[in-house]
C-alpha cells in the first residue's frame, strides 16, 4: 500500500517595522499538480510508490505584515482541504518561519497546531524552513521532524526541503515512529547580514551542524538564525537536534547552542560597512568595476516596502552622477503610478516624475526626479517597469515589488551592470551572480523597515534579556529541553 503524504503551508519573512501589508495578491497560491511542480526532486527514486496529496501552498516575496483576513482565508482553506484528504500517513509542513500577521503572535505555531488537530497525534509532520526563521516551543511541539537550511546566501533551499521530505518518508518506511527533539532557543537576535554562512563564525558553525547530522543515533540537525526585523517574544536564535538516542540529541544541541552563544560578538557584517555617502566616495574612488554598494535598509528580500525612497533621493544630489561624470544604477522602486507616467511619456522623452516614498514614507517622502525615459519593460515579478535617466544615474521603478539579483533583470531593461561604475542594489549580503559581479562592494547602512541597526528600531515586544540589546547580559542557561510528541 502506498504511503500517502499531504503538502501545504503558507511562506513570507515578515517586517513587522514595514509599513507595508501583504495582501492576496502578493501571494503565489498554488493547488495540485500546480503545487507539486515546485519539488522538481519528487522525480527521484526515493519518492516514488508515494501518493502525494497537494493541498495549498501560498508562497510570497518577503514584506510586512499579513493582513488577518488573508491569513485566516488562506489557513482556513488549508484546514477544510486536510480534512476532505482522506486519511494521511504523513504531512510536509513548507513554511518561511518568519510570518507575522497584524495582531496576532506566532502564526506559523498557530497554523501548525490546528493542522496538528486535524492530523491526530500520530501521523508524523516534517517541517522545512529558512534559517532566518523562528522556531518556538509551540511549533516545536506540533511538528516531528524539523529543518532548515544551513547556507546563506540560502543555496541549498531546495536540498533543505528535499531533505525534509526525504527524512519523513525514510522514517514512515522505516516504522520507527517519531523521533526525540532537543529544543533550546538562545537569546540572541542578528541580522541575516551579520550571520552568512560565507564568513566566520557562522561557516564553522554550520559546518558542524551537517557533522551532526551525520552521526550514528542523530536523524537531523539545525540552528536557525531568528528574524530580527520582527517583534515576537519567538524571535531569537534556535537549535533543535533531532533522533532516537535522546541523551546525544540533548547533549548536541546543547554543543550548537554554545557555540552560537560564544561566537555572539563574533559576528560581523558581510561586507565593510558605512553611510551611503560613505560607501558611494568610497566607490567612485575604488578603479574597481563594476563596485556594487547594498542599499540595505529596504531590502524586498528581507522584508522591505521596496519604496522607501530615501537612498535615490541622495543620489539625486550628488552631481558626480547627476553631471554624468561616473554611471550608476539604483535598484530599485516600486511605484506603478510613476510607472504609468513614464510609459505615457514614452521612451526618449523628457519627464518629470515623483517616485516612492508612498508607502514608507518614515525615511523621505517620494523622489523628486527630472530626467529622461530610458527604457520600458515587462518583467515577469516587477511588472511594467521603467528606467529614468538623470545625467549618469539610472533608476529602475517598477509596477510590483521586485528584488533584483541576476545580471537578467538589468539586461531585461537594456542595462548593463558589468560596464557600470557603481551598481546600487536594495539587498543585503549579494546573491551569487551579484557576487560574482561584483569587482567590489560595500554594505551602505540605509533606513528602512529592514535597517540593519537593530538598536535603533524599537524593538518592545521581544524578550529580555537579548544579546545585542543586552549585551553585558548574563551568560544564560542553554540546557536543552526534548520536547513532547504532539498530541
Amino acid at each position: 500500500m502506498n504511503l500517502r503524504i499531504g503538502i501545504a503551508g503558507i511562506a513570507i519573512e515578515s517586517s513587522t517595522f514595514s509599513p507595508h501589508r501583504a495582501g492576496l495578491a502578493d501571494f503565489d497560491v498554488r493547488r495540485g499538480d500546480h503545487l507539486l511542480e515546485r519539488y522538481e526532486f519528487l522525480g527521484k527514486d526515493w519518492a516514488q510508490g508515494i501518493e502525494w496529496v497537494p493541498l495549498l501552498h501560498a508562497r510570497s516575496l518577503p514584506g510586512g505584515a499579513v493582513l488577518p483576513e488573508v491569513y485566516d482565508d488562506l489557513s482556513a482553506e488549508i484546514i477544510t482541504r486536510l480534512e476532505g484528504a482522506g486519511e494521511l500517513d504523513g504531512f510536509f509542513f513548507d513554511i518561511h518561519g518568519a510570518m507575522s500577521v497584524v495582531d496576532r503572535q506566532d502564526a506559523e505555531a498557530d497554523l501548525a497546531t490546528r493542522i496538528r488537530r486535524v492530523l491526530g497525534p500520530d501521523v508524523l509532520m516534517s517541517a522545512s524552513m529558512d534559517l532566518h526563521g523562528n522556531v518556538s516551543r509551540e511549533l516545536g511541539t506540533a511538528v516531528d521532524l524539523i529543518t532548515c537550511y544551513r547556507m546563506a546566501p540560502h543555496e541549498d533551499a531546495m536540498e533543505s526541503r528535499e531533505r525534509a521530505l526525504r527524512n519523513l518518508v525514510e522514517r514512515l518506511r522505516s516504522g520507527l515512529g517519531k523521533p526525540g527533539k532537543a529544543w533550546i532557543q538562545v537569546p540572541v537576535l542578528l541580522p541575516g547580514e551579520k550571520t552568512s554562512t560565507r564568513l566566520e563564525p557562522a561557516k564553522s558553525i554550520y559546518r558542524r551542524v551537517g557533522e551532526i547530522a551525520d552521526e550514528p543515533g542523530v536523524l537531523d540537525a539545525a540552528v536557525w538564525v531568528g528574524y530580527a526585523w520582527a517583534d515576537e517574544p519567538r524571535c531569537r536564535a534556535a537549535v533543535v537536534v533531532t533522533g532516537d538516542d535522546e541523551a546525544l540529541i540533548t547533549e548536541r544541541a546543547h554543543e550548537l547552542a554554545r557555540l552560537y552563544w560564544e561566537a555572539r560578538d563574533g559576528f560581523e557584517f558581510v561586507a565593510p560597512t558605512g553611510t551611503l555617502h560613505e560607501c558611494v566616495e568610497a566607490g567612485l574612488a575604488s578603479t574597481a568595476r563594476p563596485f556594487l554598494i547594498s542599499d540595505s535598509g529596504d531590502n524586498p528580500t528581507a522584508g522591505g516596502a521596496d519604496d522607501t525612497s530615501w537612498t535615490l533621493t541622495e543620489l539625486l544630489t550628488m552631481e558626480e552622477l547627476t553631471s554624468g561624470n561616473a554611471t550608476a544604477i539604483h535598484a530599485s522602486i516600486v511605484d506603478a503610478e510613476a510607472v504609468a507616467a513614464c510609459v505615457a511619456a514614452g521612451v526618449g522623452n523628457p519627464m518629470q516624475v515623483a517616485a516612492g516614498g508612498k508607502v514608507d514614507s518614515g525615511p523621505a517622502g517620494p523622489a523628486e526626479m527630472s530626467g529622461t525615459v530610458f527604457s520600458i519593460s515587462e518583467d515577469p515579478v516587477g511588472g511594467t517597469t521603467a528606467v529614468v535617466k538623470v545625467g549618469g544615474l539610472h533608476s529602475i521603478l517598477t509596477s510590483r515589488r521586485k528584488p533584483y539579483h541576476h545580471i537578467a533583470d538589468f539586461t531585461l531593461l537594456g542595462l548593463d551592470p558589468a560596464s557600470t561604475d557603481l551598481v546600487i542594489v536594495k539587498i543585503g549580503y549579494l546573491e551569487p551572480e551579484l557576487y560574482n559581479l561584483a569587482a567590489d562592494w560595500l554594505l551602505a547602512l540605509t533606513p528602512g523597515g529592514v535597517d540593519q541597526d537593530l538598536l535603533r528600531l524599537g524593538h518592545h515586544g521581544v524578550l529580555r534579556p537579548l544579546f545585542p540589546f543586552d549585551p553585558d547580559m548574563a551568560d544564560p542557561n542553554l540546557t536543552p529541553e526534548l520536547l513532547p510528541s504532539s498530541k
